[in-house]
């Protein structure tokens, strides 16, 4: 093969046979559709690694480094939208821990009603199709370019998915777990792997600057690229959409007690952050590796595996490959998973009611199976990676809306959450409307706050900007309706927010209805900051204080490192 040699090769084959032996091999625990969709056995350490190969993948890598290649060391922001709001994790894994529900539409349905949660598993659906399109498409070009183009983007895909379908549909959510502890240790051993050789090659930083001579490249915040208004509307976005992808339920409630989802899912978060930053200066010298070339951003860090890796060791760019499509394979298994969940259990058994276990079983493997096929037309009408995760940030939020204000507020109701979701996304479609922006684009002011921005010739709305709009108009018609409404009924919200004050402090027996109270266990009192009102939100306790300020330094110092890096 052109590019990749015959020990690359074997190399190759030999880790994809094992991971998908190691998948298939968890089958043996698979007694029902609830072992296959969320089995509660797993350590600290198990899900540590799965919430770091879950919201890993090489079509990140791409992503980063794509953006870096042209818009300057700010393009790591296009993996750090989530930066900010990772301190919140230690507070937010507990809560969905407490739940003891299957899926997060069972949540939805708990607090408003089967409609609301039915909403939410067909938006949910559609946004897991995208996000293994997405990966499909970005990790393929990655392989393309690190096999010199003896592997066709299309080849890529293909082989990909015939694989994790396979141990994914026989090994439902553990295997995704099991497969995600080996190769996320791969996966942060090569995101650092490529630096030094890079670094070394084009006379390290000094080199760096001497052969780019834009600055705005060296900037963390660029006006030319990604600015700190755009950074912080990104973050708050990031944050309203996390607790609605329906992959996080499993990051934070697939441990045998809440703490373990708790340690898992920040520590893995931020294992993610600092691998970030090891994509971001690697695209950043292939910058300089690659000046005067015309090379496709995508295909960056692929070209520059496949220029530096064969030099390091026999094997290396194979078992580089291979780490790149086991990450991708148990990201793209997770997803499945979560989509097929949420159609067996919140789309398919409302309808089809009393059926044995392993008839939905076989219904949630036969919806993985669908959702995959999905997922890969998408990765083929895709037309590059930045569109695709671009258009992904926008799905999360729009039932994150409904999900923080009905947490936060009694008053809040099933029609508030379908009005606020269903504005949400008008407001969305609207702001995408290369009309409304010339309208705006007359509005006083429309330049200095860069409410519009010019891309070949045809005028949109600017990202930060349409965030602002769809969120705003969201919450608006989300507290409106709920003021005009008919209450939920009080019993329903006791209910909920009695799960709420119940930890989940030693494995629980589950039983076969999701977001119950175990039996001998009572909720602690109440306590919140405004107790004689319809706002619900808590006072925290110590741990979570500490938690959280913890996360908050960590957040801090690794700004301040990439900072550094960037301007010495």
């Amino acid at each position: 093969m052109i590019g990749i040699g015959s020990i690359d090769v074997f190399v190759l084959l030999v880790y994809l046979i094992g991971v998908t032996f190691l998948g298939i091999y968890s089958m043996r625990k698979i007694k029902g559709v609830g072992d296959f969709i969320m089995p509660r056995r797993f350590g600290k350490w198990m899900l540590t690694m799965h919430a770091f190969g879950s919201g890993t993948h090489s079509d990140q890598a791409v992503a980063v480094a794509s953006k870096t290649y042209t818009s300057g060391i700010s393009g790591i922001w296009y993996q750090w939208l989530y930066l900010f709001g990772t301190p919140f994790y230690w507070l937010i894994a507990p809560m969905l821990r407490r739940f003891r529900a299957m899926t997060t539409a069972d949540i939805f349905e708990l607090r408003y009603n089967r409609s609301v949660a039915t909403l939410y598993g067909v938006i949910s659906v559609a946004m897991m199709i995208t996000t293994i399109g997405l990966m499909l498409k970005g990790s393929g070009a990655v392989i393309s370019g690190a096999s010199g183009g003896a592997v066709s983007s299309n080849t890529a895909i293909v082989f990909m998915t015939i694989l994790f379908v396979a141990y994914g549909t026989a090994g439902g959510l553990a295997a995704a777990i099991v497969t995600d502890f080996v190769q996320g240790i791969l996966t942060i051993l090569f995101s650092f792997l490529l630096l030094p050789f890079v670094l070394r090659a084009v006379g390290g930083f000094d080199g760096m600057r001497e052969t780019i001579a834009n600055e705005h490249m060296f900037s963390l915040a660029a006006p030319a690229g990604i600015g700190i208004f755009y950074i912080i509307v990104i973050s708050i976005n990031a944050l309203v959409g996390i607790v609605t992808q329906p992959h996080i339920l499993a990051n934070c409630a697939a441990g045998k007690t809440e703490r373990e989802g708790q340690f898992g899912f920040v520590v893995g978060s931020f294992s993610k952050r600092i691998c970030t930053v090891a994509w971001c200066l690697t695209g950043l010298a292939g910058v300089a590796f690659f000046a005067g070339q015309d090379i496709d951003p995508d295909n960056l860090y692929g070209l520059l595996a496949n220029e530096f890796l064969p030099k390091i060791f026999p094997g290396a760019l194979g078992l580089f490959i291979a780490t790149l499509l086991a990450s991708v394979m148990s990201s793209c298994d997770s997803f499945m998973i979560a989509a097929s969940a949420l159609f067996t259990e919140n789309i398919y058994k409302p309808l089809v009611r009393e059926r044995s276990q392993t008839h939905y079983l076989w219904v949630a493997r036969v919806g993985s199976v669908g959702v995959v096929t999905l997922g890969v037309f998408y990765a083929y009408w895709l037309s590059d990676v930045i569109q695709g995760l671009e258009i992904l940030w926008k799905i999360g939020p729009m039932m994150g809306i409904a999900f923080w204000l009905g947490l936060f507020w009694r008053r809040a109701t099933s029609a508030a959450a379908w009005a606020s979701t269903l504005s949400a996304f008008f407001a969305w479609w609207t702001t995408s409307l290369g009309v409304v922006a010339g309208w705006l684009s007359r509005l006083p002011g429309a330049d200095t706050l860069n409410l519009v921005v010019r891309t070949d010739g045809e005028m949109a709305i600017s990202l930060p900007w349409q965030m602002i709009i769809y969120l705003s108009v969201g919450l608006g018609v989300g507290i409106v309706t709920s003021l005009f409404t008919v209450r939920t009924d009080s019993v329903k919200l006791e209910r909920f927010y009695n799960l709420q004050r119940t930890p989940v402090l030693k494995p629980e027996v589950e039983g076969r209805e999701p977001c119950l109270i175990p039996d001998g266990l009572e909720p602690l009192p109440r306590r919140v900051f405004f107790p004689n009102s319809d706002l619900e939100i808590p006072i925290p306790s110590m741990r979570s204080v500490v938690g959280f300020f913890l996360g908050a330094g960590c957040v801090a110092s690794i700004v301040f490192f990439v900072y550094w890096v960037s301007k010495y």
